[in-house]
């Protein structure tokens, strides 16, 4: 038998984008405990209005609106809250046990991703994460090093394999060979095994589609299942990746992006990774679109980097690689 899950029905203090997404990502996502109740506009003649679900109050009916729907839960999504949050109500609500939280970290919690296009650059100063504590990046660069050693050791059997397979499947160098931009911004060279035809780049520089054909017969078997990604393990021994990170971008890739997508240089203040938090959450990506949405998993993971972070997104590759599905 299976007993009836708990919701927290939770009330939404604005209707801005903000709001709006949150909704729908809650709406959506069947994996939390919230049950959104409604908004509170600070219009009352907006009171009623459909915005899935409705508009049930103005914010001077906040105390009345809790009471009502037995609230137990508020989001506070507001663009500007500067004369328009009803503090004194919030802070009575906070002190009598009330759980009143800040939007966007809701939005985070929710979906493991910041919303780039909502957050203000001083919510981002003062928030509690963005933390770089010496120990936990010197175990996080000695966990590199070891499984980087190890991977190299007792894959080189694979490799001499693989490397094989590669000659009779195709013309061209066993290893490709790539410029990306690593931590502070910095150029590096990127060892992948080569998984395209040799002459790929020929009409210029171009995204990777997910059945892109310049991918040769074997480059598709050896993507899908990531050992292409194999050969990353020497940058990471060298100290110019890490096991998980943001996922390094090529040069002009990276010109293009940062002029359009805000905060977008902040993925470059860690070492990128062989896999990270977008690749497990984010289908491929293969415009610049995609890029603005794998930015806020990048920036999650970058707010709230640890060990145990890692382990998950470790794990969470391994899934993925043995199902051959997911994001590069």
């Amino acid at each position: 038998m299976r007993l009836p899950r708990y919701s927290t029905r939770l009330l939404i203090l604005g209707t801005g984008k903000l709001a709006k997404e949150l909704a729908e990502e809650l709406i959506a996502n069947r994996k939390h405990t919230y049950r959104v109740i409604g908004f509170l506009d600070r219009n009352p003649v907006r009171v009623g209005e459909s915005f899935n679900p409705s508009i049930i109050g103005a914010y001077d009916q906040l105390f009345e609106i809790v009471e009502r729907y037995r609230i137990q839960t508020i989001a506070v999504c507001l663009e500007d809250r500067r004369g328009e949050m009803p503090v004194e109500t919030l802070l009575d609500f906070k002190t009598l046990g009330l759980q009143v939280v800040d939007g966007h970290t809701l939005y985070e919690e929710v979906t493991g991703r910041m919303s780039i296009d909502l957050v203000r650059p001083s919510a981002m100063i003062f928030s509690t994460g963005f933390r770089r504590r010496k120990v936990l990046m010197g175990l996080k660069r000695l966990v590199d090093c070891l499984a980087s050693i190890i991977g190299l050791i007792l894959l080189s059997p694979f490799w001499s394999a693989v490397a094989l397979l590669i000659r009779l499947d195709s013309p061209g160098p066993i290893f490709y060979k790539q410029t990306r931009i690593g931590r502070m911004g910095l150029p590096y060279t990127l060892w992948k095994f080569r998984s395209m035809r040799l002459g790929a780049e020929e009409n210029g520089i171009q995204w990777a589609a997910e059945d892109d054909a310049r991918i040769t017969r074997l480059g598709r078997w050896l993507r899908k299942w990531r050992i292409d990604e194999l050969p990353q393990l020497i940058n990471v021994l060298k100290g110019e990746m890490s096991l998980v990170g943001p996922r390094p971008e090529r040069p002009v890739f990276v010109n293009e992006l940062r002029g359009t997508i805000p905060y977008y240089d902040l993925r470059h203040t860690v070492r990128p990774g062989i896999t990270g938090w977008a690749q497990t959450g984010f289908r491929y990506g293969s415009s610049i679109e995609d890029a603005h949405v794998k930015l806020q998993y990048d920036l999650y993971y970058i707010k709230n980097l640890s060990l145990s972070l890692d382990s998950r997104i470790f794990l969470r590759t391994i899934r993925v690689v043995l199902v051959g599905a997911g994001a590069r």
